[in-house]
């Protein structure tokens, strides 16, 4: 499958060069989720593990605004009418999203502006990179319905971002998360002006669409899988994971390369 086989009907899907672009794009609700756009998420990560044209990807959401979380209408009021079966169904293709997000080879940077609440933060957070606007309000509203602060792996992500102390306080009060503290926390690491953020995104994916590909996605994958390992296990894992990439083509260029006193051309494999 090709970036140009992607058609998404709920949310805009753009490839700029080597980077693809998902935009959120309800801004006159300040860009929820639905039913329909989990499952789109879902299989476009999903399929794009197989995508070698994509090398970087932003998330990120239209008007302003980043995500506002599940539509209140489209997915709140439906779930009280739904037996266990079928909620248990639904949690576990939300968790997938994230799941095939966390999965895919290609680091992906959340471009947060405004609102990003709930599912919306769930998306942020399960991104690789996270740049926002002094106006981001960064907050897991479930409490605020009646629900754990466990949806969507919150409680195995963010603590690992901000730490556990401060990843309780947001999950059991439901409080925003203003920019400045998710700057100084770690969440974020970038506070850009509105008109500056889908810039600073694009050239930080660029600058790493030009880079290794298969290094990067290796880079991701262990960052993702040593989270569960001890410290031993994790330097033989990193051990074997380093003398694969050092198998690439991508690494005998940047030797000729240095050689040449040249800046290496990767080309991702």
């Amino acid at each position: 499958m090709t970036s140009q086989a992607f058609q998404p009907r709920h949310f805009q899907w753009a490839l700029s060069g080597r980077v693809g672009v998902i935009t959120l794009n309800r801004p006159e609700r300040k860009n929820p989720l639905t039913f329909d756009s989990y499952a789109e998420l879902r299989e476009l990560f999903r399929a794009l593990t197989n995508v070698s044209e994509v090398r970087a990807v932003i998330l990120t959401g239209a008007g302003g605004n980043f995500c506002s979380g599940g539509d209140v209408h489209e997915i709140i009021g439906p779930l009280t009418r739904l037996d266990a079966a079928g909620l248990l169904e639904f949690t576990r293709m939300t968790g997938d999203v994230v799941k095939a997000m966390r999965h895919s080879p290609q680091p992906i940077i959340a471009a947060v502006d405004g609102v990003c609440a709930g599912a919306g933060a769930l998306l942020a957070t399960a991104a690789d990179f996270r740049l926002a606007t002094a106006r981001a309000q960064t907050a897991f509203l479930f409490t605020r319905v009646g629900l754990a602060g466990c949806d969507m792996g919150a409680c195995a992500l963010l603590p690992r971002i901000i730490g556990h102390g401060r990843a309780a306080e947001l999950l059991y009060t439901g409080r925003s998360m203003s920019a400045a503290e998710g700057l100084s926390w770690g969440f974020f690491n970038r506070l850009l002006p509105p008109e500056e953020l889908l810039t600073a995104a694009t050239a930080l994916a660029s600058e790493i669409a030009t880079g290794p590909t298969a290094a990067h996605a290796m880079t991701k994958r262990m960052l993702h899988e040593e989270w569960a390992m001890p410290l031993d296990q994790a330097i033989d894992a990193e051990a074997a994971a380093q003398a694969s990439c050092m198998q690439t083509e991508d690494f005998r260029r940047a030797y000729r390369a240095f050689v040449a006193k040249q800046r290496p051309q990767f080309e991702g494999n």
